[in-house]
């Protein structure tokens, strides 16, 4: 990696910091509207920022589909919505051809793929063909509809939600499914003071605030380019390979008493998405470099999906956070 000067550093962090603003305007705006969740916000942009998918993981009720949807119409982007149910096809997502009488022709009738923002809602309650359908668009980004490929638009989101109570009647992603998304966040419940400020909002007026746009696409993907130019040093590069490596060696770690309780690592992908993540985390911060604490922030919403766990481990009660807790403090901090 080109190794960047303390003047190109500088002239960076100033790029950013007037590049970046738009994200303080965007978390007020949204602020108007989604009282705490801060967490979710910024993970959201950090999945817009990296070009990255985010997965979302929460008890019904916690403003996940309204967090998504203002997001999108403060950057004044296109929103879809697909409430994914287990009779959902293929086609219901991608679009399909029809039939045209009048002209004796096949027509394309798109999709709500194409949209730069998808809430997939309760992806885990669709079929394995629909969800193979949707990551695929995610990976390649573009859709195929009779004999032509279609790109899909820039920004191209995926917020997908899961609810971990419900199990009847769920198709749970596989592990090559899940991997695709940069990351998985648990959206938990509000504080007390939180949730009575939700609790008055919601009582004494009939209808919430309109989310006014405040940005635009350009602004988001010129933001997206600065982030990749953000300096990612050796040894932060280092950090993030023996984090990675940990989760599948931990025995070399000196991390033994893991090695009973994984049954599979990281792949290369979160090694990818720990440095993209961590590069967007450093844009929020509105520096031109990323330090071992954004990697650290960000560690478990990018690896939580990508570690299995053994039977042992949850006979021991022993769940994924514990893993990468341990991982975080055997692993030296450069």
């Amino acid at each position: 990696m080109m190794n960047k000067t303390a003047e190109d550093i500088r002239i960076l962090n100033e790029k950013i910091a007037i590049a970046g603003a738009f994200t303080d305007k965007l978390k007020e705006e949204i602020g108007h509207v989604i009282i705490g969740q801060s967490h979710m916000l910024d993970r959201l942009l950090i999945g817009l920022l990296s070009n990255g998918h985010v997965l979302l993981e929460g008890v019904p009720g916690l403003a996940k589909t309204l967090t998504i949807k203002s997001l999108a119409t403060a950057i004044q982007a296109n929103f879809s919505r697909i409430q994914f149910t287990p009779d959902l096809l293929p086609a219901d997502v991608i679009g399909t051809l029809i039939y045209n009488q009048q002209e004796n022709d096949f027509v394309v009738r798109k999709g709500p793929i194409f949209a730069n923002f998808i809430l997939a809602d309760e992806i885990n309650r669709a079929p394995a063909k629909v969800q193979s359908a949707l990551l695929e668009a995610m990976q390649e980004r573009q859709v195929t509809i009779g004999d032509t490929t279609y790109k899909l638009e820039e920004p191209f989101l995926v917020l997908a939600t899961q609810n971990p109570l419900e199990q009847e009647g769920t198709y749970p992603l596989p592990e090559a499914q899940a991997d695709r998304f940069l990351m998985k966040v648990i959206v938990r419940y509000p504080e007390m003071h939180e949730e009575q400020l939700i609790l008055r909002s919601n009582v004494q007026s009939i209808q919430l605030p309109e989310i006014k746009p405040v940005v635009n696409i350009k602004d988001v993907l010129h933001a997206r380019d600065l982030v990749r130019d953000i300096y990612l040093d050796e040894k932060v590069e280092r950090y993030i390979l023996d984090i990675v490596f940990a989760s599948r060696y931990p025995g070399r770690y000196q991390a033994q008493k893991l090695e009973p309780l994984i049954s599979y690592g990281a792949s290369p992908r979160g090694s990818i998405n720990l440095a993209l993540a961590g590069k967007a985390q450093a844009f929020l911060n509105k520096r031109g470099f990323v330090i071992p604490e954004d990697i650290r922030s960000i560690a478990h919403d990018v690896l939580r999906h990508r570690i299995g766990l053994t039977y042992e481990a949850e006979a021991e009660n022993v769940n994924v956070e514990d893993i990468i807790d341990e991982i975080l403090r055997q692993v030296n901090v450069p």
